[in-house]
């Protein structure tokens, strides 16, 4: 009997913001109703403050959560570890709710009322766009983890990203899809809504025709749809070798089934904004044997991946992703830089994050080029029974 596609599409959607903000309630600090802010043990007047915003609720609550928690884990450990200069590091943190909006709404309170000495945040490029104009207008540093359109980090110079950026995970995907798939033409559905999956999907293109390739189709959705059956229709009839979908994992688990509904039976690939347990929740057996590009993998034989997997689930009970990795080392180069600061001034932190330089972290060395972007490789994984699997690493 054929799955109902319109009910699964309504189920899903309706439970994301529910049950994303219900999950690890075992390891997650209790809301402040008053602020909204995460609850923290009281402080004293020698802790150093640093401010974090991102969605903990809404349809891609899992990106703040898991980010969160990689932050969480690597201020325990600093504060175990002695803090630093002496005094102990804690996290004032929002909930941005998924929204653009509320991002510089919480980012403008962690700075004027919080007085936060820097920021971390926040996943989705859009939400970073948002806040990072506040940030470097207050001059005070910004490091998002995970955000990857190139536009962040030219907003000023006080904002930062350990993570690479769209035009290199464009090529890397266009790079797999000729080399490894044999990929000679490729459809494309992107979201209109999102500065990350419009850029992604632009690099994309742009890397495949050079390799050789051809763009047969270029559909469009906007967050929140739930019927993607037209798009996929016309898709289907240009006969790609492959369809690129660079968008976030609530989207694409409802593409994938109905894609696989609608017979169209090529590969498909995404980025880094796939990330998520939802994924294959979502999903299910339609997202077997797909493929996206990410920081990193859990299954990569390093000694920093060994001990942060190892410890992560001593902490939070569940397997790290990739987000909780990009959170985990955006907080230590945080942590690093502060260390190597003469000061807590401002002007002293922004310049001890900027001389970052081969920091040995998780998702692989991180070097802070002179744009403020990150200079490191990326990793294929595929969907394989239920989980992510490493295929290959790329790199600049």
């Amino acid at each position: 009997m054929a799955l109902d596609t319109t009910k699964l599409a309504t189920t899903f959607l309706l439970c994301l913001s529910l049950v994303a903000c219900r999950e690890r309630q075992t390891t997650t600090p209790s809301p402040d109703a008053a602020t909204g802010a995460t609850s923290n043990a009281a402080a004293d007047a020698t802790d150093i403050l640093i401010g974090e915003y991102g969605s903990l609720t809404g349809s891609e609550a899992t990106f703040g959560t898991s980010t969160r928690d990689g932050i969480e884990l690597a201020i325990r450990q600093a504060n175990q570890a002695g803090g630093v200069k002496g005094k102990k590091l804690r996290v004032k943190v929002y909930d941005d709710q998924g929204k653009p909006e509320e991002a510089a709404s919480v980012v403008t309170k962690l700075i004027t009322q919080d007085k936060v000495v820097a920021l971390l945040g926040e996943v989705a490029s859009s939400r970073t766009i948002a806040a990072a104009p506040i940030a470097q207008n207050n001059r005070v540093p910004m490091i998002t983890p995970s955000s990857t359109n190139p536009r962040i980090t030219d907003i000023g110079d006080h904002i930062f990203r350990v993570c690479f950026i769209d035009p290199f995970q464009g090529t890397v995907m266009a790079k797999f899809a000729k080399d490894t798939l044999k990929a000679k033409s490729a459809a494309i559905l992107r979201d209109t809504k999102s500065d990350y999956s419009m850029g992604l999907a632009d690099y994309f293109i742009e890397a495949f025709k050079a390799g050789g390739g051809t763009i047969v189709k270029d559909e469009a959705y906007t967050s929140g749809d739930v019927h993607f059956k037209s798009q996929l229709t016309a898709i289907k009839g240009s006969k790609p070798d492959i369809v690129f979908i660079p968008g976030y994992y609530t989207e694409a688990g409802l593409i994938a089934r109905q894609a696989r509904e609608l017979g169209v039976s090529v590969p498909l690939l995404g980025g880094d904004g796939w990330d998520s347990p939802k994924l294959t929740e979502i999903g299910g057996k339609f997202v077997e044997n797909t493929y996206f590009s990410n920081h990193y993998s859990d299954e990569l034989d390093t000694p920093e991946v060994k001990r942060f997997v190892a410890d992560f689930e001593t902490a939070f009970k569940y397997k790290p992703d990739g987000l909780s990795a990009m959170g985990y080392d955006a907080a230590n180069v945080l942590i690093d830089a502060m260390k190597r600061a003469p000061d807590a001034t401002s002007k002293a932190l922004r310049d001890a994050i900027a001389a970052t330089k081969d920091f040995p972290g998780v998702t692989g060395k991180i070097t802070i080029d002179s744009k403020r972007n990150a200079t490191k490789s990326a990793v294929v994984l595929k969907v394989a029974d239920g989980r992510y699997r490493y295929v290959t690493t790329i790199n600049p």
